[in-house]
């Protein structure tokens, strides 16, 4: 959905249902009910902000910003949402960091299991962050995180996806381990495995025997993101 107040105080509303929705909608059983929405400011410059300041910079975003336009694709709709937060003094912004991808943050995964090592599959450690070492507010601690993946070559072991689109892409969703870290920070462990695809497939999104997905997190309550890749051989 996209929005706009013009010179004339017209609010001017574009909404669409994604291809999910209408899947959904289409059903016709009374189970499509619209619960919750997200406000994104994906369009937003914030440099003219530093460049004019707040006054002049707010007012050149409001009057020269073009708003995209709707989306029928949940995965390409809002990549940047907007997070409330009650603390008006907040100045620093938790974020994601994830333990288990090499320097490169690429994590390699084989589609077998050999006799002495598992090879196939990958345990994750994902933590919330918080420069400075302050506390993370309580209203941005992730109770879970969202980790969005491709459903054809991986995933999440012992989870079943919330929904997969017509992307193949495949949302799950990860509660919090039961103890919080110190500076109220949430922990999650997940293990990524590479499913035993046909070699057709396998060779239809290859690169010389090699497959390259990249995966995204984001904390649910903080907004904060964090993508590694998976490299299957």
């Amino acid at each position: 959905m996209g929005f706009l107040q013009g010179d004339t105080n017209n609010i001017i509303i574009d909404a669409v249902l994604t291809n999910l929705g209408r899947e959904f909608l289409a059903r016709n059983d009374g189970s499509f009910s619209i619960s919750k929405f997200a406000l994104g400011d994906d369009e937003v410059d914030y440099a003219i902000i530093k460049k004019f300041g707040r006054t002049v910079g707010s007012e050149k975003i409001e009057k020269n910003t073009p708003i995209f336009e709707a989306l029928t694709s949940g995965n390409q709709a809002i990549k940047s949402k907007l997070v409330s937060a009650s603390d008006p003094t907040l100045t620093r912004l938790p974020g994601i960091v994830i333990t288990g991808p090499d320097a490169n943050n690429t994590v390699a995964l084989t589609r077998t299991t050999t006799a002495s090592s598992t090879t196939n599959e990958k345990t994750l450690i994902i933590e919330q962050s918080q420069s400075g070492g302050g506390t993370v507010p309580t209203d941005l601690q992730d109770p879970a995180i969202m980790l969005e993946c491709n459903s054809l070559f991986v995933s999440v072991k012992g989870k079943v996806p919330e929904t997969i689109n017509s992307d193949n892409v495949a949302t799950y969703l990860i509660v919090k381990n039961p103890t919080t870290l110190s500076g109220n920070r949430s922990q999650f462990t997940l293990t990524i495995s590479a499913k035993n695809v046909s070699t057709s497939l396998f060779n239809a999104y290859g690169d010389d025997s090699t497959v390259h997905l990249p995966i995204t997190v984001t904390g649910i309550s903080s907004g904060a993101s964090s993508t590694f890749n998976v490299q299957i051989t």
